[in-house]
């Protein structure tokens, strides 16, 4: 999946005329297939490695999923372009020898999916998955799991996605879900240029709104917190909430406003969810990382 994403941004680059090297990097989240995403205990550990390769000038961009990317970027860096955003979407992939679904053993690496399906199946079981999308639908196939839950984008991307996978529709993407992002040092201003003639700015405003509302309410991305917006006839629609890890709590928000409103909609949208109890909640997902 990230080698897809830097031959997309490379092929734009060099499209506008620009010579490029690719260069893998191996992130903490990828060296650590075992331990949950919540459980390691720090923001970034998709992009800490890529941040470290940009200030050290051993690279010129990065390029993430924005989804895994801290809403605070590394001192120095800056975002220089947001792709067209794919699906943002999840989709339960059963197993092929299962007809369960809703009180079933489901794995997922996440803890909002885990949540979310928490929320809606109280009977399930949840198993960690982590690992590339290969890995990660081998490991279902090679399982004794009812299904588990992916993005649509990293399927559609690998062109992977099965034909008995299953839109979950009421269940709220990651901030940035399905957003493409590309990051260079704050200094780059030949860079910044290049780049924005590949950024899409209605991607970037929808996410940024889902960014805010994120960082506002705990700022991690790793957290049970949704949200999407989307425009739709010329207006911002938004749906956002939090959930409890284990499920049993959720408080959400729904909110419609012009292009013209939505400077700090989502600082607004998280502040005014947080007023109506959201902090509670926020305070038991604290308490449950310090135990950990």
């Amino acid at each position: 999946m990230a080698l897809w994403q830097a031959h997309t941004v490379q092929a734009l680059l060099e499209k506008e005329g620009a010579k490029t090297e690719l260069v893998p990097v191996k992130s903490e989240g990828d060296l650590d297939l075992v331990t949950p995403l919540y459980a390691m205990g720090v923001q970034g550990v998709f992009t800490k490695g890529l941040d470290a390769f940009l200030l050290s000038n051993k690279i010129d961009i990065a390029v993430h999923s924005l989804k895994d990317v801290p809403t605070q970027l590394a001192q120095g860096l800056a975002q220089a372009a947001v792709l067209p955003r794919a699906s943002y979407k999840d989709l339960f992939v059963p197993h092929p020898r299962s007809t369960a679904f809703g009180s079933a053993k489901i794995a997922t690496g996440s803890i909002r999916r885990k949540a979310q399906w928490l929320n809606q199946y109280p009977g399930s079981t949840i198993e960690n998955l982590r690992g590339n999308v290969q890995t990660r639908m081998r490991k279902l196939e090679e399982s004794d799991w009812d299904g588990a839950i992916f993005a649509a984008a990293g399927l559609d991307r690998m062109e992977m996605r099965p034909d008995s996978a299953i839109e979950l529709d009421w269940m709220l993407p990651a901030p940035a879900q399905g957003a493409v992002m590309v990051a260079c040092r704050a200094e780059s201003a030949e860079l910044f240029a290049l780049c924005a003639k590949f950024n899409d700015k209605q991607t970037a405003l929808c996410v940024q709104i889902e960014r805010d509302f994120l960082r506002t309410l705990m700022g991690g991305c790793s957290t049970p917190i949704s949200a999407l917006a989307e425009v739709k006839d010329g207006l911002v629609h938004f749906r956002g909430n939090i959930l409890s890890i284990d499920g049993t709590e959720k408080m959400e928000i729904e909110k419609v406003c012009t292009l013209e409103e939505t400077k700090d909609a989502g600082v607004l949208w998280g502040n005014e969810l947080l007023q109506k109890g959201a902090d509670k909640i926020v305070a038991s997902i604290r308490n449950f990382g310090q135990n950990l």
